[in-house]
């Protein structure tokens, strides 16, 4: 496989998982950038903001309108950092967690054809190969 293949077939893919993570926000009044940080807070207890605005490569301000709008639907709250009273933490509300494991149900319904395309050693070969790619 070419370079220009394999650069291909990574955009490709990354065009199916958005537009499939893009409806499911919709669906449920999320943007994609909130659905980002719905999961990035799914296997989270709390989160200090700007570590979860890193993580998305936003501004804290940025961040701080986010999560101001989920606040507001009940979905998070904020608390300040138990050992930097200057820092402020982020969690999921009960609503919000049952918010979160409901999306992330709907994106792995949603994906399931296609890692089901692939025999099992395929799929773990490829859960392997893309956390490689993810590592820092």
């Amino acid at each position: 496989m070419s370079t220009d293949n394999l650069v291909d077939g990574l955009a490709q893919t990354s065009f199916v998982i958005t537009a499939s993570l893009s409806r499911i926000g919709a669906e449920n009044d999320l943007s994609l950038t909130q659905l980002r940080v719905f999961g990035i807070l799914r296997d989270r207890e709390r989160l200090r903001m700007s570590t979860l605005a890193d993580l998305l490569g936003l501004e804290k301000s940025s961040l701080s309108g986010l999560v101001d709008r989920a606040e507001q639907r009940g979905l998070v709250e904020r608390a300040p950092n138990a050992d930097d009273k200057r820092a402020v933490d982020v969690a999921l509300t009960p609503s919000g967690q049952e918010l979160a494991t409901r999306v992330y149900g709907e994106v792995t319904e949603a994906l399931r054809p296609w890692i089901d395309r692939l025999p099992k050693d395929d799929q773990h070969m490829l859960e392997h190969l893309l956390w490689r790619l993810l590592e820092p």
